[in-house]
């Protein structure tokens, strides 16, 4: 699998020799999963951090009654793990499961161990890569806790234009945090009020 829409993305926050980047591609795993694979179970432990080449995926909670509350969509060029897990070595508390077929580079964290030594600018590239997740973790449970349905899911297809057509109805209300019958009231009623 090419490295180089990872190689791209890296190149946003840290610069590297062709050396090191040859270093860095060296450690990567590949990994396709098919729609519906889990890329990792609750109460497994998060080896890895994956980047997503190709595809799309969901990571979510499981409550008592068998209900799933998404608490993200991951697609293309974004990493899929349980950041918990992986930096405790821990069960994970969330499941990762593709949506559609899922190309994936990975990163054990064993390996990721050795890459800071030999190329201390990537201590620098995850450790942004983790202040934003945990942003972004933040800004989802304050919208949450602070905003209403409509405007969540305003929100929402403004923050990602592609839901509607890679993402159910019922994951997308899961993550709003509403039922699908709400969510379908909604979307009527925003169609009404702004027909193109």
């Amino acid at each position: 699998m090419d490295p180089s829409l990872l190689l791209s993305n890296i190149s946003r926050q840290i610069t590297l020799t062709e050396e090191e980047a040859s270093y860095f591609t060296s450690l990567l795993k590949t990994r396709t999963l098919d729609a519906g694979a889990y890329l990792l179970r609750e109460g497994e432990v998060c080896r890895h951090q994956s980047f997503i080449v190709r595809g799309c995926m969901k990571t979510y909670q499981t409550d008592e009654e068998g209900s799933e509350h998404i608490l993200d969509f991951l697609i293309e060029e974004w990493w899929a793990d349980d950041l918990y897990s992986f930096l405790t070595a821990t069960a994970a508390t969330q499941t990762t499961r593709a949506i559609e077929e899922t190309n994936l580079l990975q990163v054990s964290h064993s390996d990721l161990q050795l890459l800071y030594v030999r190329v201390p600018k990537f201590e620098r590239f995850f450790r942004i890569l983790f202040q934003n997740a945990y942003i972004a973790q933040k800004r989802h449970i304050h919208s949450l806790l602070s905003t209403t349905a409509e405007e969540r899911y305003i929100r929402f297809c403004q923050l990602k234009p592609y839901a509607e057509e890679r993402f159910s109805q019922k994951d997308i209300a899961a993550y709003l945090g509403v039922t699908r019958q709400f969510l379908s009231t909604l979307r009527k009623k925003l169609r009404q009020v702004n027909p193109d």
